[in-house]
């Protein structure tokens, strides 16, 4: 892989202001404390057009503030298309569901498939429930897997 090229990794959910928006932010910063932040190009999308142009969740903004992460103060909600959804390496859904929606434009994964042992598949949506906690620690764990995941099928370890 050249060294130009950005490893493009595109997280999804229902309307892109809860969910990914945090996955984004915390890969992201998972991403930095590797120093291989000049490697990758992160965003995230959501299935609906409903909170296109909006910023995150204050519910989302609140907890990743109090783990110290920060949100790209540009972040903006936006609809996944298939000219966004072709341009990423790695494309995860939050849940079934994202998944499913996005079998239309593609092959896409689930977040928490790349961490082993754990009970779940979806990260629960925190819109209604208010569990940003809860789902915090699930994308976590789900982003710091990913970030191993694509560290080992990148050789980003070697160079």
């Amino acid at each position: 892989m050249p060294e130009t090229q950005k490893i493009g990794v595109m997280f999804v959910c229902l309307g892109n202001i809860c969910r990914s928006p945090m996955a984004e932010a915390v890969f992201s910063h998972l991403v930095s404390k590797a120093g291989l932040e000049d490697r990758f190009e992160i965003q995230s999308a959501g299935i609906g057009s409903w909170h296109v142009g909006e910023r995150p969740h204050p519910g989302t903004i609140k907890v990743l503030k109090q783990h110290q992460i920060s949100v790209n103060p540009n972040k903006r909600a936006q609809q996944i298309k298939s000219n966004l959804f072709n341009q990423f390496d790695y494309v995860v859904a939050m849940d079934q569901s994202n998944q499913q929606d996005l079998k239309a434009f593609g092959q896409a994964f689930l977040l928490l498939d790349a961490v082993p042992s754990i009970n779940t598949r979806d990260v629960p949506d925190p819109y209604y429930e208010k569990n940003f906690e809860v789902v915090f620690d699930l994308v976590l764990k789900g982003c710091t897997h990913l970030l191993e995941r694509v560290i080992r099928e990148k050789a980003l370890d070697n160079g």
